[in-house]
């Protein structure tokens, strides 16, 4: 798989975690001309395919053939191989016909980054400073409070806490932990 970006490899493990193998919708982000070179080469490789979209059941375009029509695409068999799938698990995701949709939920950070310390920081009974994160993470300040807003809110889903504390100052914590 080292011949491949680490935006190709996201594109394989979205479809891999899809009970039909579809690629679509492509990672948040990815669009235009970066998407068209990405698709391409992998495409190339022969891990993806175009295949007749199914409009009846919400597939998602990857281009239109004009006359009323579209095409979306999947991940060959050897595509979902390049992500270390057993060939148990390839067979089920190539049935593309199985009618229910693969429930997702918020993607979960690696062990051992900086997000995760992050989150471990606000878990925490005390909860924690944007000083005592931004010593923590060497991120600045500015850095933080983005992270907090963008990153666990928005992204994660995470319901993140603020409060004032006289000793302290504002503390962030995470709801429920």
């Amino acid at each position: 798989m080292s011949e491949l970006t680490d935006t190709q490899i996201r594109i394989l493990e979205l479809a891999a975690a899809r009970n039909d193998a579809l690629a679509m919708p492509l990672p948040k982000g990815l669009h235009g001309a970066a998407a068209k070179k990405a698709v391409t080469r992998i495409m190339e490789l022969g891990f993806l395919e175009e295949v007749d979209a199914n409009i009846t059941r919400g597939e998602t375009l990857w281009r239109e053939t004009g006359d009323g029509h579209g095409l979306t695409l999947i991940a060959t068999e050897a595509g979902l191989a390049a992500v270390e799938l057993s060939p148990a698990e390839i067979r089920t995701r190539l049935d593309r016909r199985n009618p229910e949709p693969l429930e997702t939920g918020p993607s979960v950070p690696r062990a051992g980054t900086k997000q995760a310390g992050l989150i471990e920081m606000l878990s925490a009974p005390g909860g924690a400073t944007i000083a005592e994160i931004s010593e923590a993470t060497g991120w600045q300040a500015h850095s933080v409070r983005g992270a907090i807003s963008g990153t666990l809110r928005k992204k994660l889903g995470l319901t993140v806490e603020a409060t004032a504390e006289p000793e302290r100052g504002r503390v962030y914590r995470i709801a429920g932990s």
